[in-house]
């Protein structure tokens, strides 16, 4: 891809477009009261999604843009865990009773963190106030490097079925710039008991971008993780925003390879992943071609939820837990992102809903366009429009950024059908910031 498009169009302030709208353009007037009552107005026998976030971890890493804290003692953990607890149950007390639940997702953090016992206990109160499906998938993130055999058991016999693990880069140099030293045979191990104990469904996690990585250290990480043979990756473009996220100015900036570098990289692991077998996902996943998003993606029905891509299909996720996002049918809500906050929330006996976003009809019709977008890397306005009972031209027109996009040969666009070029799909994030009128602030009539 030319440098002057990736200058032009590679602007790291633009949304990942997980969700739309963003957690950005979320509002304080969306509270605890408001969650409450559109938890009751969830159907009573239509499946969800929870998501539980761990913010603790036993090191920070440098490059990571999540609301964490290192602790080295247990009693944090321990408060946490009952505050959790106590959210899980005002949450069931206000949904529908028995809610089928169809994925779970532990994230962090490094939720592996919690003692086994504990652990077990959070998933049998879920099972508890909700009702599995007998497919259900339940996911956990791990750190390598603060695995035990008693938490491999522990997960086995808590039921899960898929390990997301944090590798980021083999790379020594590079590990030790972003404080994750971690080296191939202690995540090989990992990978070999989880396997052992019928967990084979694995995930991992890899960066570019970060400081002294260089497209031969991100093809060798790359083969080092195929040689593991995960189910999929996630090959993110480390953010930096040291202005936001303090721990990154630990990091050195002069290190960083510049948006040319970065595409180079990004192409290059794309390349080796691929050449091994895998289906490349939307911007920036990739999956054996048995795996359940590439099953999603050749059936058209991939999704994008606030962990990235997905192949849930349900409507309405659960957050639990400090800054967790819920999607629900009325809207989003994200809760107290500060631990003390938080805790003061739920020791009160509400919900801890800090902010939050009611989906009007135009915001449900941009979301359809965005998420097509982001999985498929093209989107039927027309189509869409109709289904949402919208007039294509005038939301056409209003996406202001499409002329430009089409001239230096982003897209093509014929009768109202948007398709990215297969060579500018790191650019997707602007073709997609094209509806976002949040954005632009230019309504539809």
């Amino acid at each position: 891809m030319q440098t002057s498009l990736l200058n032009k169009y590679c602007d790291a302030r633009l949304p990942w477009y997980t969700i739309y709208p963003t957690v950005r353009d979320f509002s304080a007037m969306v509270g605890p009261k408001i969650c409450e009552t559109w938890l009751r107005r969830l159907p009573p026998n239509e499946p969800i999604s929870l998501y539980l976030h761990v913010p603790f971890c036993r090191s920070i890493c440098w490059y990571c843009g999540f609301p964490t804290s290192r602790t080295r003692s247990e009693r944090p953990i321990r408060n946490y865990l009952a505050a959790l607890k106590d959210e899980i149950r005002l949450v069931a007390e206000q949904a529908p009773p028995a809610l089928p639940v169809n994925d779970v997702h532990f994230g962090g953090g490094t939720p592996t963190i919690i003692a086994p016992t504990e652990f077990l206990g959070v998933m049998e109160l879920l099972r508890r106030c909700f009702a599995f499906t007998k497919s259900a998938t339940i996911a956990v993130e791990i750190d390598p490097r603060a695995f035990t055999a008693e938490m491999v058991e522990t997960l086995e016999a808590a039921g899960i079925s898929r390990a997301s693990i944090g590798v980021q880069s083999f790379d020594p140099v590079v590990q030790r710039t972003v404080n994750r030293v971690q080296s191939d045979v202690q995540t090989a191990s990992v990978v070999e008991s989880l396997r052992r104990h019928g967990i084979r469904r694995i995930n991992f996690d890899l960066l570019f971008g970060l400081p002294h990585q260089t497209v031969r250290s991100c093809v060798d990480s790359a083969r080092t993780a195929l040689a593991m043979r995960p189910d999929r990756l996630a090959v993110f473009g480390y953010a930096h925003v040291p202005s936001y996220m303090k721990r990154q100015r630990q990091i050195d900036e002069t290190a960083l390879p510049d948006d040319l570098a970065r595409a180079e990289q990004a192409a290059a692991i794309a390349d080796t992943l691929v050449s091994a077998g895998y289906r490349q996902i939307g911007l920036d996943h990739f999956a054996l071609p048995n795996d359940e998003l590439a099953l999603a993606q050749k059936a058209g029905r991939l999704r994008r939820n606030s962990l990235g891509y997905s192949a849930d299909t349900c409507k309405t996720v659960i957050g639990l837990g400090p800054s967790a996002v819920g999607r629900l049918r009325d809207g989003y809500v994200q809760n107290e992102i500060a631990a003390a906050s938080y805790h003061q929330h739920i020791r009160a006996g509400r919900l801890a809903t800090s902010k939050g976003h009611y989906l009007s009809a135009e915001d449900r019709l941009r979301a359809a366009i965005i998420e097509r977008l982001m999985c498929d890397l093209q989107a039927d306005v027309p189509a869409i429009c109709a289904a949402h009972r919208f007039d294509p031209i005038p939301l056409l027109n209003s996406a202001n950024r499409l002329g430009m996009l089409a001239e230096d040969g982003i897209v093509e666009i014929e009768e109202g059908f948007i398709r990215v070029k297969q060579e500018h799909r790191l650019v997707i994030r602007a073709v997609a910031a094209a509806f976002d009128t949040y954005l632009d602030r230019t309504p539809v009539n």
